[in-house]
C-alpha cells in the first residue's frame, strides 16, 4: 500500500494485512506440519496410533500457527471488517472515530462511537514498520473521509 494522503484515498475495496507476517507463518505452518509428520512416519516401533498422533499434533500446531496469519481490515463502501484471531466484526464508517498507531504500540486500535477501542491486528508495525505506518494513514483517512470525522495530527 503506498503512502496516502487525504485528498489520494485508496480505491475501495481493499485489504490491509500483514503481509510479511503472514508470509512466515504459512510457510512455518507448512514447514511444521511436514516435519512432525515425517518424523512420525519415519521412526520405527511406533504402531498405527501413535503414527497418528504425530500427525494429528502437526495439524493442530499449523492450525494455530494459520489462525495467527488469519487478521486483516477489509474496507468497502459499506465500512470496514476488522478480522482478528477469532473475533470477525463489521463496522460502519461512521462507528470508526479514531484510527490510533501509537509508538510502540503491537496493531492499531479503532476508537468507536459506542466508548469502547478495538484492536485492529490486521496492521501491526513488527516486521514492516514503515508499511504499517503507511497503512495506518491509508486508514485514517479512509475513516475521515467516509465517517465524517474530523482530521487530527499524526498519531504515529
Amino acid at each position: 500500500m503506498p503512502d496516502t494522503t487525504p485528498d489520494d484515498l485508496p480505491a475501495l475495496p481493499v485489504t490491509f494485512r500483514p503481509g510479511r507476517t503472514r508470509a512466515v507463518l504459512i510457510v512455518l505452518a507448512v514447514l511444521t506440519f511436514a516435519t512432525i509428520a515425517a518424523v512420525g512416519m519415519l521412526l520405527g516401533g511406533l504402531g498405527a496410533g501413535e503414527r497418528l498422533s504425530f500427525v494429528l499434533t502437526a495439524l493442530l500446531l499449523a492450525g494455530v500457527l494459520l489462525l495467527l496469519a488469519r487478521p486483516h481490515l477489509a474496507a468497502d463502501d459499506d465500512g470496514l471488517t476488522v478480522v482478528n484471531l477469532t473475533a470477525k466484526r463489521h463496522l460502519a464508517w461512521p462507528e470508526i472515530l479514531r484510527v490510533n498507531l501509537r509508538h510502540g504500540d503491537p496493531w492499531v486500535f479503532l476508537d468507536l462511537s459506542d466508548g469502547t477501542s478495538l484492536p485492529a491486528l490486521g496492521i501491526q508495525p513488527g516486521i514492516a514498520r514503515q508499511r504499517a505506518i503507511a497503512d495506518a494513514r491509508a486508514l485514517r483517512a479512509l475513516v475521515e473521509a467516509r465517517s465524517g470525522a474530523l482530521p487530527e495530527g499524526p498519531r504515529d
